[in-house]
This record gives structure tokens, sequence and C-alpha cells, in this order.
């Protein structure tokens, strides 16, 4: 009995990692359309399909490499994985990440306050305040918490998205294949989809406290290579629906909103937006449990533990400096500013290294080694303080 729950489900091994990672790269824009709007709707409508092709397909790549390389040094956070990666310049992608992080839980803020006032005629700061305190609470309870969370979320948004694409072919459908014939690819389509699989594939070394179900290299590399689709499904289907209304959708500020309108199904519309909220609120949760786990892991290190008071202090102290960034500056401007030169900043710090450095150290791994599971510090279901 102890012996048959002790075994990793299906879910855990192959499934559980690309939804962790669909968590942290949805809510950052994408869940609105705010992101497929500024990095693939510009190429046009075919350009911009190429483009989230091309991302799909980099996400897998980079994403089997990190599990691989995380399994070769038994790295449980970000920070053991860059020490392994980048010796002792691995401070350089703390800094990064913990600036992204901001960017990050601002932007989604910032889009739960807006989609609050849109949907519910609320005050901005109202929708902004739910979320935040949404993220605090999950994160507080460690990484055991947000995976029960991602399994029964992950689900909602599939479906949602999925009936939002079957509404928008019986309203507007007979659009979309013209929109994609009529407009030749722009020459930036795989620039685009290069800047967005660069500064959202970060996702792969935050997600790692959930590769703690991984068994075998084989898994690791499996559940790598669903990561691209599992992660790029939702936005494919909500591309196409964007492109229907291709040019004019581009300058929306939320181009969910404008595609709800133009559905003009009342009943749809709460769901829809209710759907948003989870997906924002897996990707703060995505985020700040990443550097919680971090924290966690260097106390046990020093063989202190990281009781639940000081996760909840932690969270408290990014989601109200995020809460400001959100109120000083908007979404399309914080999307639009902020993600690019993110991106190629993540390139020259993390991809770069991983397709050298990592590459050759896993090349010159004897093959039948075993790569050791990495074992997360100790606490309830393994995760680091739920048991202080």
């Amino acid at each position: 009995m102890n012996a048959a729950a002790a075994q990793p489900s299906f879910f855990q091994r192959f499934l559980l990692p690309g939804l962790a990672f669909k968590a942290v790269v949805i809510g950052g824009g994408y869940a609105t359309g705010r992101e497929l709007a500024e990095f693939f709707l510009t190429s046009g409508p075919l350009g911009g399909l190429w483009g989230i092709l091309l991302a799909m397909a980099l996400w897998s790549l980079i994403c089997a490499l990190t599990f691989l390389f995380a399994r070769m040094v038994s790295a449980t956070d970000y920070r053991g994985f860059f020490q392994a990666l980048l010796g002792p310049f691995w401070v350089l992608f703390e800094i990064v990440y913990v600036l992204f992080m901001i960017l990050i839980l601002a932007v989604i803020a910032a889009a739960a306050g807006s989609i609050g006032a849109a949907a519910f005629g609320l005050p901005d700061w109202v929708g902004t305040l739910a979320l935040m305190a949404a993220i605090v609470g999950v994160t507080t309870f460690g990484t055991a918490a947000a995976e029960r969370l991602f399994r029964y979320s992950s689900l909602y948004i599939y479906v949602i998205y999925g009936v939002f694409l079957l509404l928008a072919l019986l309203s507007f459908g007979e659009r979309i294949l013209p929109q994609l014939a009529a407009t030749p690819p722009g020459p930036n389509w795989a620039i685009g989809g290069l800047t967005y699989a660069g500064y959202n594939v970060v996702a792969a070394v935050v997600i790692l406290p959930f590769l703690r179900h991984l068994t075998s290299r084989r898994d690791a590399v499996a559940a790598g290579l669903l990561s691209g689709p599992l992660a790029m499904l939702p936005a494919l289907l909500f591309f196409l629906c964007m492109a229907a209304w291709h040019p004019e959708i581009g300058g929306e500020a939320l181009p969910s909103d404008f595609l709800l309108r133009k559905l003009d199904a009342p009943w749809f519309y709460l769901l829809f937006q209710a759907m948003i909220l989870c997906a924002l609120l897996e990707t703060g949760i995505g985020i700040v449990n990443a550097l919680n786990e971090r924290v966690a892991a260097s106390a046990a290190r020093r063989g202190r533990e990281f009781p639940r008071r000081w996760r909840l202090a932690l969270s408290l102290a990014l989601v109200i400096g995020s809460g400001i960034a959100a109120a000083r500056f908007g979404l399309v401007t914080l999307i639009a500013q902020g993600y690019g030169a993110f991106g190629y900043i993540i390139l020259a710090v993390f991809v770069l290294p991983l397709l050298t450095i990592g590459g050759v150290r896993l090349l010159r791994a004897p093959p039948g080694q075993p790569a050791g599971a990495p074992q997360p510090p100790q606490g309830e279901d393994h995760a680091p303080s739920a048991s202080a």
C-alpha cells in the first residue's frame, strides 16, 4: 500500500511538468491575448501562426535539456541548477530572475485589475488585491499545494479555451481562413517567435520543484518534449480566434474582451473571465513558489527550516512591490517595453549556456550512469516548509 502510494503516477511524471510550465507562461499576457498581439499578430495571421509553432518547438527542446541537466546535477531549485551551469556566475541569473519576477507579477496584477473593471465594474485595485491575496495564500503552503491547484485549474483552462474556439467558429469562423490566406507572413515572424520563446522559457527552471516525481532520463525527455505543446495549445486556439479580426484587435489592451463582445454570449463571458483570472493565479503561484523553494533549499543546506510564516512574509513582499509597479505602469506598456528586453537577457544567461556548457556535459555523461533523481528539502509531501 505504501509502496504503491509512493510510486509517481503517469500524471506526475509526464504531464505535471508541462502543466506547471504552462502555468508560469500563460498568465503573463497570453491569457488575455495581449502577448499574442504584441509578438505574433504584428507579423500577420499566418506569420504569427508560424511564430507560435516555432516558439512551441523551442520550448520543448529547452525544457527537455533543462530537465535532463537538472537530474544530472540533482538540482531541485534554480540556484542549484545555475551553480552547476554557470559556476560562480550563477548570481547573474538570480538578479535577472528577481527583476523578471517583479515584472511578471506587475503584469498579472495589472491584468487582474483590468478584468475586474471590465467584467464587474470594480475599481482596478480590487481585482489586483484579490489575485495577489490568492497567490500569497497558495504559496504559503508550498509546492504540494501548487501541484493540487494546477491539476484542476489546468483542466478548467483547456476546456474553456476549447469551448471558446467552438463558439468562435460558429460565430465568425468564416473569417479565419481568409485572414490566414490574405496576408503573407511578415518578415519578423521568426524574431517574434524567438523572442517570445526566449523570455518565457525561463519557466523551465522556475518549475524545477515540480520535477521531483521524475524517475529516469526517459521521464525527463518525455516530460520536456510534452511541455511545449501543453503550454502552447491554449495560445494556438486563442490566436486563431484573434486572427479573424486582424488588424483591429492588435491595439486592444484586452483582446480577450474584444472577442467576447464579438461572440455576444453573456453566459460564457463570466466563465472566460474566471478562466483568465485562474491563469493569472497559476502564473503568480509558479514564479513566487520558485523563489520560496530556492530560499527553503538554502535554509535546509544550513540545517534550518523555512517556516510558513516566512513563506507568507516573502510572498507578501513580492506581491506588494509588484502591485505598486502595476499601478504605476499600464499592461500594454509593461509587455511592450519590459518583455522584449528580458527575452534577450534570458537567452544570454540561460539558453546559450544550457545549449553549450550544459549540452557538452550531458553528452559526456556516461549513458548508463543513473542520474540520481533530485531529492527536495524535508517537509510534508516533499514541500520544503509544509510541516513547519
